[in-house]
């Protein structure tokens, strides 16, 4: 494929998967009341069935299993600690570092990748407008929390996961099934250990299959697909249209108003985006 429609497509799946994880935050709020673990372990396992015709496709080295369950697991994990020991919009807020990491961690992990001032400037003008989504004028008021290691912890981890998986010996987007899996089971491990049992209505089924197949299933084939054709930077200002997106479809769902915080942010972020994808 050449070169510059590989990057269009890449770019394309990293906005398809930044769209399903816009729905999350929505989805989130009709799934409140199930235990987090117990909610990410069944969507992680409903979003690897996908890929079980494929599973011939899932033979990769130990080390990639390792990368995959890291990154998928590692950061549901770390972000869960974050929101029951620190206050949950800052945590939040703290873990939305991860697509300003993988911009400046990109030629650090990637051979051939420099990183020049326009990517450093755009990256902290989009990090700006997902604060500014993300808070919405509100008070950040959260003291000194342990909880705040484990949110930086957790974008470290995807921003890492999201570079490393560039250099490991190539595998194929169907193994992603895999690392879900796995991870979707070690999730619910931690609900069995550590979690209240919950009773699932037939809706919440329904709900947890939607969010399964999208934001924590689709989304991260088409995240690793868009990985390996476009380049990580670029990406990882994408990403900043997540926190926007998803704050916009709250308000839409929840019947909030929408703030001039928000014109803010989408000004940042776009901006932002649009320098960063013009960079050569």
């Amino acid at each position: 494929m050449h070169a510059g429609a590989a990057a269009m497509t890449g770019t394309l799946c990293a906005l398809g998967a930044i769209a399903l994880w816009a729905t999350l935050a929505s989805l989130g709020v009709a799934l409140s009341h199930v235990p987090p673990f117990l909610l990410t372990g069944l969507a992680l396992v409903v979003g690897s069935v996908p890929s079980w015709p494929l599973a011939r496709q899932w033979r990769v080295r130990a080390s990639t299993l390792l990368l995959g369950v890291y990154g998928l697991f590692g950061f549901h994990f770390l972000l869960f600690v974050a929101l029951r020991t620190a206050p949950p919009l800052e945590a939040n807020l703290v873990n939305y570092l991860w697509p300003l990491l993988i911009v400046v961690l990109a030629p650090m992990f990637l051979r051939g990748i420099a990183l020049r001032p326009v990517h450093v400037l755009a990256a902290v003008a989009g990090f700006a407008g997902a604060a500014l989504a993300i808070v919405g004028g509100r008070d950040v008021s959260g003291g000194l929390a342990w909880g705040y290691l484990a949110a930086a912890g957790s974008a470290f981890i995807w921003a890492s996961y999201s570079l490393l998986t560039q250099r490991v010996a190539h595998f194929p987007t169907a193994a992603i099934g895999l690392f879900g899996l796995v991870s979707g089971l070690l999730a619910l491990a931690c609900h069995a250990l550590i979690e209240p049992s919950a009773d699932l209505s037939t809706r919440d089924a329904l709900l947890i299959a939607v969010v399964g197949l999208g934001p924590l299933g689709a989304a991260f084939f088409l995240w690793d697909a868009a990985l390996k054709r476009s380049d990580p930077r670029r990406i990882g200002l994408l990403s900043y249209l997540t926190p926007l997106a998803s704050t916009v479809l709250l308000a839409l769902t929840t019947g909030r108003p929408l703030t001039p915080w928000i014109a803010g942010a989408a000004l940042l972020i776009v901006g932002a985006a649009v320098v960063g994808l013009r960079a050569r």
